[in-house]
């Protein structure tokens, strides 16, 4: 890492920024080359760094001259013009959110499964790189080495997302929900679009235009193909989205058609393959995965691993992630291997 890395942190506030600045301390990034910086409403804050604080700044275009790397853990529609500010002020830029996931002009990185095209050896247009989602990002970890041993048609996925993915405001609304309904209250949903309170809703985010998908699954169909194109093999990723009564992670059932059918014992074997994964399947003892489990853990968490008899072509399993954690370790595993570009 460079010596006089300066490393930018915006959405400092929220609850990726925080887990973007616990990252960055955790691999021993000092608290001189890290700026906070949020909104107007989050000016003057304080956030924690380790055992010191950060004061946030106001993101303008002007606060980003002299930094090396920018991380946006922002809104698309904040992205969107922070972007291009930071891109014009000369830093490296990471979005975590879908402002750019779409544009074929910005690289869609994947940290563990494309992280080399951020390397000097690849060049690109621009200096902002884009994430994709992380129901995308684990499902991909998830795909992939089953895609290398048996070869993968599709992927059908029902996400179980937690309050978290609307950020500090969704899970604001989920406790005040809670608090409302154990005091005979019906609560007036905001941040959703119906109350999330003891309550499953199976739209998260907004429908695409002239279409039965919303902006959160037809985004894992489409940056599951950018990603897979490089290997000359696209797997089909589709489901649906349902926001569910949990503050933190999200769970994944996870349904896969292999290209040739394998025992239940093979497919567990090429899931330990991969170290983005952590392999918790012995139902008989009641080990399997669940969001308790996986808060704070890098890891994607894998487990109930079946298979059909009638259809031994189709693998059924269920999986964990830290939303929140595993955004921002992409974040800064992106950051810090783009600072190794040259400027």
């Amino acid at each position: 890492m460079r010596e006089n890395l300066r490393i930018g942190v915006v959405g400092a506030t929220g609850v990726v920024g925080r887990e973007v600045l616990a990252a960055l301390y955790a691999r021993d990034v000092p608290m001189e080359q890290v700026q906070a910086f949020g909104s107007e409403r989050s000016k003057g804050l304080e956030v924690e760094y380790g055992e010191d604080t950060l004061e946030v700044e106001l993101a303008t275009a002007d606060a980003f001259k002299g930094l090396h790397v920018v991380l946006l853990a922002t809104p698309a529609e904040a992205s969107r013009t922070l972007a291009p500010a930071a891109q014009a002020a000369g830093a490296w830029v990471v979005d975590a959110s879908n402002a750019f996931r779409s544009d074929g002009n910005v690289p869609l990185i994947l940290p563990g499964f494309n992280t080399e095209a951020l390397g000097p050896g690849f060049s690109f247009k621009g200096r902002v790189v884009s994430l994709p989602g992380i129901v995308t990002s684990a499902t991909v970890h998830l795909v992939e080495p089953l895609r290398r041993a048996f070869g993968v048609v599709r992927a059908q996925v029902t996400a179980l997302m937690g309050a978290s993915s609307a950020g500090v405001r969704g899970i604001s609304e989920l406790e005040k929900q809670t608090a409302d309904l154990l005091s005979g209250r019906e609560p007036e949903p905001q941040a959703f679009p119906h109350r999330v309170g003891f309550n499953l809703v199976p739209q998260v985010g907004g429908f695409m235009v002239n279409s039965p998908w919303t902006e959160e699954e037809g985004g894992w169909t489409l940056e599951a193909a950018r990603l897979f194109a490089a290997l000359g093999e696209v797997p089909v990723l589709a489901g649906t989205a349902v926001q569910v009564p949990t503050f933190h992670g999200h769970g994944l059932s996870v349904n896969v058609q292999l290209k040739k059918p394998a025992p239940v014992e093979q497919v567990r074997a090429a899931l330990k393959t991969s170290p983005a994964l952590k392999v918790l399947d012995a139902p008989g003892e009641r080990i399997y995965p669940m969001p308790m489990l996986v808060m704070s853990d890098p890891a994607v968490h894998v487990g109930r691993v079946r298979a059909f008899p009638q259809a031994p072509e189709w693998v059924t399993l269920f999986a964990s992630v830290d939303n929140a954690g595993r955004a921002a370790s992409h974040l800064v595993d992106a950051g810090l291997k783009l600072s190794e570009r040259p400027s």
